[in-house]
């Protein structure tokens, strides 16, 4: 018996309304995984593994062998495990996006594998001494949960806002995120520097903050699911067929309506290179500020000439003015898209990603430039990706939300590691800092030129075409 055709099956309940409740519930969500994402994955999550692995197994020691093709070390141990992460990613979350599309289940997925994310994060509190691989599967899997949960998240964006105001409330979201993001670090910082003062080891303070973040999740997001609406009437799988063949089944729609939408195609294929970019500039930007103010030859100090701090604080200082940079950006440039439009704004943010690069690879000498780049980063990583989200939500055909974003959001994560091999080449090459950091411009200017010459317009007006 063959498979069912998922787009047939959708009956989407027409007769609910926009309303501002839905989109204060919706953006809520973005305040409340942000302090996850920063807390235990970004910053803290890592580094307190690493520092147990290093403890147990030495500095240069080895966390488990693969034989002749190699070894984990501590150091490259946090990059393996979130490695796996995004590989199942890759298969996993368009095999969802397929089945919240058929069924009636988007809110509920999203809901599970919020929840599922935050146990798992808030299990981490319980990892001490030699159980780090536990550990290390824990934060797997809760960044897979994670980017789950934003698959329907994505979706839900065209539920509750329509076409016409999706940029601002996409931009309303993620700087509500970044700004949830700065105040749970800021706390969190000024935790763990008077945790003395509570008799507390700077390990279990760690796990507090990491607990504290995961319960942030947990608790804001029962404002998003207490306001977030169904729209799709309950449904009976057909006989002889389950959720994961309907999955499987969706998968192939959705690449055969890729292949009806080129221009949805192109818009994906030009996401890819500058998420990259972006991506890349964000995991890379710390290694090159520290090494190009503190380590490399001619430096005569490790302490800043601003407050003298450490190498440490001052790059948790620059990287709190890229997270407010944000918040604002995000604000700044959604303003700027009411006049230029989506499209062209995203290229204006890409322009200046450029420039970062080249004011990296020229420039950058002094705290005070690294504390303006980060000002520049900030401004233009909230924009580019909440255009991007609601540029990619009207490219769409009716129905196929979930699965789309499925693919979108393996776009966003499960090549995030071409512009960091990129750049590691470099460096290895040719012994650069500064040349591995322009290498990543290629990246951006690939996706501004092929953004550049994609009719998203004529896209958006095919995807509507398109029926279900």
């Amino acid at each position: 018996m063959g498979f069912p055709e998922p787009r047939l099956n959708i009956m989407k309940d027409t007769t609910i309304k926009y309303s501002r409740k839905e989109v204060f519930g919706w953006i809520t969500y973005d305040w409340a995984n942000s302090a996850f994402y920063t807390i235990v994955i970004t910053v803290l999550g890592g580094p307190y593994l690493q520092a147990l692995a290093r403890a147990d197994v030495g500095d240069d020691g080895v966390v488990f062998s693969f034989g002749t093709l190699g070894s984990v070390t501590p150091e490259s141990m946090i990059p393996f495990f979130l490695g796996i992460s995004i590989l199942v990613q890759v298969f996993f979350l368009p095999l969802l996006g397929a089945i919240a599309d058929f069924t009636h289940l988007k809110k509920s997925l999203m809901l599970g594998f919020s929840y599922l994310g935050v146990i798992a994060s808030g299990l981490l509190f319980f990892i001490v001494g030699d159980n780090y691989l536990i550990g290390c599967l824990l934060l797997s899997v809760s960044n897979m949960f994670f980017a789950a949960a934003n698959v329907f998240y994505n979706a839900f964006l065209i539920d509750v806002a329509p076409e016409a105001d999706r940029d601002s409330v996409s931009s309303r979201g993620y700087a509500l995120g970044y700004l949830s993001g700065v105040v749970i670090l800021v706390a969190c910082l000024l935790f763990l520097q008077s945790s003395a003062t509570f008799n507390l080891d700077k390990g279990l303070a760690v796990r507090i903050c990491m607990l504290a973040s995961s319960l942030w999740w947990g608790l804001f997001s029962i404002v998003t699911f207490a306001t977030l609406r169904r729209r799709v009437a309950p449904k009976a799988v057909p006989p002889g067929s389950n959720l994961l063949t309907i999955g499987f089944s969706g998968i192939g729609v959705t690449l055969k309506d890729l292949a009806m939408l080129p221009k949805t195609l192109r818009f994906l294929l030009a996401y890819l290179f500058y998420n990259d970019g972006i991506q890349t500039v964000i995991l890379t930007s710390s290694i090159f500020i520290n090494y190009e103010l503190f380590v490399s030859p001619g430096v005569a100090s490790a302490k800043t000439v601003i407050g003298e701090l450490p190498a440490e604080e001052f790059l948790i200082v620059v990287f709190l003015i890229a997270q407010v940079g944000a918040v604002l950006g995000s604000l700044g440039f959604n303003q700027l898209s009411k006049l230029l439009g989506a499209k062209r704004t995203i290229l204006v943010c890409l322009g200046i990603w450029c420039s970062i690069v080249a004011f990296a690879f020229k420039f950058l000498d002094t705290p005070g430039q690294a504390q303006l780049m980060g000002a520049m980063i900030g401004a233009v990583l909230g924009s580019t990706q909440a255009l991007s989200r609601s540029l990619f939500s009207q490219l769409i055909p009716p129905g196929r939300e979930s699965s789309f974003f499925g693919f979108y959001e393996i776009s966003e994560k499960g090549t995030s590691w071409m512009g960091t091999m990129v750049f590691s080449i470099v460096v290895a090459t040719e012994g650069s800092y500064r040349k591995g950091i322009l290498a990543v411009a290629s990246f951006f200017v690939i996706g501004f030129v092929i953004l550049l010459f994609t009719d998203t317009d004529a896209g958006i007006r095919e995807a509507a075409e398109l029926q279900e």
